[in-house]
C-alpha cells in the first residue's frame, strides 16, 4: 500500500515575478509502506522542494500529495493530524535545539500530540536508548553534548512522535567518518525494528547504496527515476550525465568490465565487491 503517492504535483516559486522558478514539475510518484527510500539530485534538482511536500510545509502550486490515503490540504483542519504521520528532520537539526534539557526538548513533539505523560515519558526513555542516549545525558543541556550527541537528541526528537514515515535530509552532514557510520546505522536500526518508511535524502551515493532499497532521482525539477537501487545504479553513464557520481566501486567495477574482465555489472557496494573478488579468487 501506497503511505505517499503524488499526482501531477508541481510547485513553483515565486510565481507571477521575474523570479519565477519550477522546482518540483509533474511529479508522480508512489513510495509504499517499509521502503527505505533514498533521494538524490544534483544541487537544485528540487529533491529537498519534494520532500517539503509530504509533511505539507508546502503547498502544491498544482497537483496533489496524498499521506496514508489522505489528501493534504483537502481539509485544513486534518492537516495536522496527517502532518504527525511524517516525521521531518533537516539538515543540521541540532540547530533546532532549545529547550533546558534533552529530555524536554524530545519531548517537544510528542507533548505538541497531545499525549499523556506516562506515553511521553514512555516515548523518550524508549527512543533515547534507541539512538544511543543514556539516561543522564537526557538530564543535560543539549548544548553541552559533542555534535554527534546533539545529531542524535534532535533525531530522536522526531522518531518519538512515532511517525509512520521518517525523512531525513542529510542526516550525516558534517559529522566525521565514525559519526557518520554511527547515525546512519541508528537510522538503519530504526527501520528494521520499526518496519516504518524512511526517506533518506544525501549526496553520498555510497551511503544511499549502503543504506537503501530503492532509489529516487530528481533531475531539473522532474523525477527521472524511481527504482530498485540496483537496478538505478545500472544506470551510471546517465546518472554521471546529469552530474551524479555513481559509487566508486561501481566505477571501478564498471571499468574493468570495460577492459574485458567477465565479472558482474552491478556492484555498488564494497562488501558485495568482497564477497564477488573472494570467489573469483577461489576458481
Amino acid at each position: 500500500m501506497a503511505i505517499i503517492r503524488t499526482e501531477n504535483l508541481t510547485y513553483i516559486y515565486g510565481e507571477g515575478t521575474p523570479f519565477r522558478k519550477v522546482a518540483v514539475d509533474d511529479v508522480n510518484l508512489q513510495i509504499d509502506e517499509g521502503e527505505m527510500v533514498g533521494v538524490i539530485g544534483h544541487t537544485g534538482s528540487g529533491k529537498s522542494t519534494l520532500i517539503q511536500h509530504f509533511n505539507g510545509l508546502l503547498k502544491a502550486t498544482s497537483g496533489n500529495v496524498y499521506i496514508d490515503g489522505e489528501k493534504l490540504w483537502d481539509d485544513k483542519a486534518k492537516l495536522r493530524p496527517v502532518r504527525f504521520k511524517v516525521g521531518l528532520v533537516f539538515q543540521y537539526p541540532e540547530y533546532q535545539l532549545f529547550e533546558e534539557t534533552c529530555y524536554k526538548d524530545i519531548a517537544f513533539g510528542p507533548k505538541n500530540m497531545g499525549l499523556d505523560n506516562a506515553e511521553i515519558d514512555r516515548r523518550i526513555k524508549e527512543t533515547a536508548k534507541m539512538v544511543g542516549i543514556t539516561p543522564d545525558i537526557l538530564d543535560k543541556s543539549p548544548f553541552e553534548l559533542s555534535g554527534g550527541q546533539k545529531r542524535r537528541v534532535a533525531i530522536a526528537g522526531v522518531m518519538a512522535m512515532e511517525p509512520k514515515v521518517l525523512i531525513l535530509d542529510e542526516p550525516a552532514s558534517g559529522l566525521d567518518p565514525k559519526g557518520r557510520e554511527q547515525i546512519l546505522g541508528l537510522i538503519k536500526e530504526y527501520h528494521q525494528e520499526k518496519k516504518n518508511t524512511v526517506v533518506l535524502v544525501s549526496h553520498s551515493m555510497e551511503d544511499i547504496a549502503k543504506h537503501t532499497s530503492k532509489i529516487l532521482v530528481m533531475n531539473k525539477a522532474k523525477l527521472f527515476c524511481y527504482d530498485d537501487t540496483v537496478k538505478v545504479f545500472h544506470r551510471a553513464a546517465e546518472l554521471e550525465e546529469m552530474g551524479l557520481a555513481v559509487p566508486q566501486i561501481t566505477r571501478v567495477f564498471n571499468r574493468l568490465k570495460a577492459m574485458g574482465c567477465d565479472i558482474n555489472d552491478d556492484v555498488y557496494t564494497t562488501k558485495y565487491a568482497k564477497e564477488l573478488l573472494l570467489k573469483l579468487l577461489a576458481r
